[in-house]
């Protein structure tokens, strides 16, 4: 007998679909948006630490390949292929179950990726796992209750990749980074305007609400 569920799509296939169908779309946006994406390059940059380094959500290896970010895992094996092909080495993997060793790792790096993971919390807890000891998480997304993030949130329903995303404030972030054992925040932004409307790259401030775009490092405590 058939389960109930049985032929129906989970939200995290679906998810993956997306992103395996709609690659093409996914990697134009860089193209089209090529100073905010150098914005959020330079925003992360300032707070990347030095060591071996991963980034989860890797995506087409867009962030990783210019951060120098060696090895990326997603669930998409289109994002994968596209990764592949930029020398990123590359795990097949979910945030919540990451198929790494333990200790492993001087830094992850979670960039617009976070909105798209099922379970934040469990995602933290992998990540802190994943990580040496003193080791370093950071984020890159859109923040909620910035200008942008609730532009983003408006339309979100008739966005084919935001539909299924749930975004998240940078305090909401922090507390959560913090229950889950993380500290010492250090904390930047950019995007002070829409994408579409820059000129060139954009400044990098400390602290947030302001941007549209916030990079968020915590260190990880303990062992």
């Amino acid at each position: 007998m058939k389960s109930e569920n049985s032929g129906k799509k989970t939200k995290n296939n679906v998810k993956i679909e997306i992103f395996e169908k709609h690659t093409g779309r996914y990697e134009s946006w860089f193209e089209k948006n090529l100073f905010a994406y150098s914005s959020e390059l330079k925003g992360i940059k300032k707070l990347l630490p030095n060591g071996k380094g991963i980034e989860i959500g890797v995506g087409s290896g867009r962030f990783a390949k210019p951060l120098s970010i060696k090895f990326g895992v997603d669930p998409s094996l289109a994002m994968l292929k596209k990764a592949k092909e930029r020398d990123v080495k590359v795990i097949g993997g979910v945030a919540e179950n990451l198929p790494i060793v333990s200790s492993s790792f001087d830094f992850a790096l979670i960039t617009t990726a976070l909105c798209f993971v099922n379970d934040i919390e469990r995602t933290f807890e992998e990540v802190k796992r994943i990580l040496k000891k003193n080791g370093f998480i950071i984020l890159g997304f859109i923040d909620r209750e910035s200008f942008l993030g609730k532009i983003y949130m408006d339309k979100k329903d008739r966005s084919l990749f935001y539909r299924v995303a749930n975004f998240y404030s940078t305090k909401e972030v922090i507390d959560r980074l913090k229950k889950t054992g993380f500290t010492r925040p250090k904390i930047k932004q950019t995007l002070f305007a829409l994408p579409k409307k820059l000129s060139q790259t954009d400044k990098i401030e400390e602290g947030y609400g302001k941007g549209g775009f916030v990079i968020i490092r915590m260190e990880k405590q303990g062992i």
